[in-house]
């Protein structure tokens, strides 16, 4: 999964990057966790019921110079990308993925950029 200075979710607008001040442990605190490579993940289902096998998840990887990173929503196998802001069918699973972003940006883990 290739990263860059910034990105956003499939159909969205809003672009996000890597907040200055975010350090190893501010990821980790924040559920990420490190890769073998020295990246690090953050993967969560996009619905209430976790155990929820169908609901799509959504995907973060930042690199391990804290520079670089990469958003995608998948489906439940991981390997599809899906847009969420392309019906309302997934509105739910939108406004879940946005209160995600919403909280690392809070939690100065993401910076919202133009």
């Amino acid at each position: 999964m290739a990263t860059q200075k910034k990105d956003s979710l499939l159909g969205s607008n809003t672009h996000y990057s890597v907040n200055d001040e975010a350090k190893r442990y501010t990821l980790k605190d924040n559920g990420f966790m490190e890769t073998k490579n020295g990246s690090f993940q953050y993967e969560r289902t996009l619905n209430i019921h976790a155990v929820d096998k169908k609901a799509p998840k959504m995907k973060i990887v930042i690199s391990k110079d804290l520079n670089e990173l990469k958003l995608s929503a998948v489906t439940a196998n991981g390997l599809k990308k899906i847009d969420l802001y392309k019906s309302d069918q997934l509105s739910e699973e939108r406004t879940f993925a946005e209160n995600i972003l919403k909280s690392l940006v809070e939690g100065k883990v993401l910076t919202v950029v133009d």
